[in-house]
């Protein structure tokens, strides 16, 4: 499901001008986007939680040109799904 379809998707179903979702929506990314950025874990109850994750210093290799270069500790972005969220999400099988 992209952006577009979520928007469509709230739009109709609330009777909110599909605007207003699509602001709602790309002001609510930017939060999660800076909250992340300045190290702030996001929690929505009964949703999930987005994190950051931190991967270790790793040994990497280039094998067209034969060497090994050092890829250096950093953080990436991640979710973790609430465990109803899970649930919900298996049952659908």
């Amino acid at each position: 499901m992209t952006k577009a379809e979520i928007v469509n998707e709230i739009s109709k179903t609330t009777g909110i001008e599909r605007a207003a979702v699509l602001e709602t929506i790309e002001k609510f990314m930017e939060v999660v986007k800076d909250s992340l950025a300045n190290g702030e874990p996001v929690f929505l109850r009964g949703f999930g939680s987005f994190i950051i994750k931190t991967r270790s210093q790793k040994t990497a290799r280039n094998i067209s040109k034969n060497t090994t270069i050092i890829i250096p500790e950093h953080n990436i972005p991640a979710f973790k799904p609430a465990k109803c969220f899970m649930e919900d999400v298996k049952a659908e099988k």
